[in-house]
Parts: structure tokens; C-alpha cells; sequence
């Protein structure tokens, strides 16, 4: 049976477990979700922006290119759950990136920007959340500019024996019951992520559903022995 990613049920799941996402990404990656993130803005540099993080969640990927142009590129980051933007518009303020680093509420599938307004338009452990993987691609691709860059940082799936074996036993035992004790939601949030990972296109599926969208030169870099992969198109 396919996993329900309706708005409604991915709305309120990150919207309950917004106040400990921080503290369980940091927890459950290591720590190297953030190196992802970094690695992301020097693989698809802001140049001058501006840029736009969709599904931004509590807004680090957006932050990160803020810092990664100097503290001086414009950023917005879009979110449809408004616990998580709370936090976000909060590390916002701490780090006096208002008025360059701005957060709106908004679906990824109807974004409320015209056409080819950003340079870079990225996604990090966002897109396999969005019910409809083509239409959200399709949307990133109409807001960025022509000879911009759409960034989709993503889950995967190692290959290499025996780093698979030991992922997988981790990320289908260990997270979820881990996950599921701290943020204690009822939408069984660290279930929903290892089955939305399984599903989802990885390597040459997702990037020709990249270039169906319309972007050109796609290309892929895992990191971490494949733990995530960056998706790479321009426009």
C-alpha cells in the first residue's frame, strides 16, 4: 500500500513534531546533516540570488545559503506547516538574517512567485513529502530563472555491502522506535520516513523526472556512501 502523504496528514505530523525536529535530526544523522547541507551550498552556490528553499521545515538549508553568500544574498524559504516556520522566522532573528532571510507559508505545488524569480531553488528531505513528485518539480522549475539551478537534497539508498545492510537494520528499527520516543506524535512520524524513503525515485528515476520537468544536465552526487544524494538540474 502506497504511503499516505496527503497535505492534511503531512501538515499535521510536522507540525506536531516541529518543537524536537532539530534536536532528532541532529541525533539521528550524527550531526552530518548538516555537513549534507553545507556540502549542497558549495556544490550549487548562490551567485548572487536570490534563492528559494522550499519545504524548508525549520529553515537550516536556508540559513546555510544565507551564510554561504556572504550574509548578503536575499533567501526566502516556503514551508506549509507553520509550527515549523516559527522556528525557523526564530533562528532567523538569532542570527540578525532579517529582512535578508524571509519565511512564507506556501505549498510547493502552487508557490506564489512568477516566473523564473530565483537563481537557485533548492529542496533538502523535502520532496518525497510532496504528494505529487512531478508537480513539485515542475513548480520549482517555473520560479527559477533561465540558466539558474534547482538543488533537491535527498535520502537514498546505500548499495555498497556491507554499509546497505547496516543502514537499512538502522533506519528501519533503531530511527523509527528513537524517533517515535522523543517527538511522541500520532502520526508515527519516524515510521513514515524510512517507508517515504523506500518509495520514493532514487538515483537515474529521480533525475529523469528532473529533466521531465524541464531541467537540462542533470546530475547526482551521493553523500555519505549513498545515505543521501544531491539532484543537481539547470534550468
Amino acid at each position: 500500500m502506497p504511503v499516505d502523504k496527503s497535505s492534511e496528514r503531512i501538515q499535521r505530523m510536522f507540525g506536531e513534531i516541529a518543537p524536537r525536529y532539530d534536536l532528532l535530526n541532529r541525533l539521528l544523522s550524527m550531526g552530518i546533516d548538516r555537513r549534507w547541507r553545507r556540502r549542497t551550498t558549495r556544490l550549487v552556490p548562490p551567485g548572487e540570488g536570490p534563492v528559494l528553499d522550499v519545504c524548508t521545515g525549520t529553515g537550516d538549508l536556508a540559513l546555510a545559503y544565507w551564510r554561504a553568500g556572504g550574509e548578503r544574498v536575499r533567501v526566502v524559504g516556503t514551508d506549509f506547516a507553520r509550527p515549523m516556520l516559527a522556528i525557523a522566522r526564530d533562528k532567523a532573528a538569532r542570527a540578525a538574517a532579517e529582512g535578508q532571510v524571509s519565511f512564507l507559508e506556501a505549498d510547493t505545488l502552487n508557490l506564489p512567485f512568477p516566473d523564473e524569480q530565483f537563481q537557485v531553488v533548492t529542496v533538502a528531505f523535502g520532496l518525497r513529502n510532496v504528494c505529487d513528485t512531478e508537480g513539485g518539480l515542475r513548480e520549482m522549475a517555473r520560479v527559477c530563472r533561465a540558466g539558474g539551478q534547482v538543488a533537491v537534497l535527498e535520502f537514498s539508498t546505500p548499495t555498497v555491502w556491507p554499509v546497505r545492510q547496516l543502514y537499512l537494520s538502522y533506519f528501519r528499527h533503531v530511527l523509527p522506535r528513537v524517533g517515535q520516543a522523543v517527538a511522541r506524535n500520532g502520526h508515527s512520524a519516524y515510521n513514515y520516513l524510512p517507508e517515504s524513503v523506500g518509495e520514493f525515485p532514487q538515483g537515474e528515476a529521480l533525475a529523469e523526472r528532473m529533466a521531465g520537468a524541464g531541467l537540462r544536465d542533470v546530475r547526482f552526487y551521493p553523500f555519505t556512501f549513498g545515505i543521501a544524494t544531491l539532484y543537481v538540474g539547470k534550468k
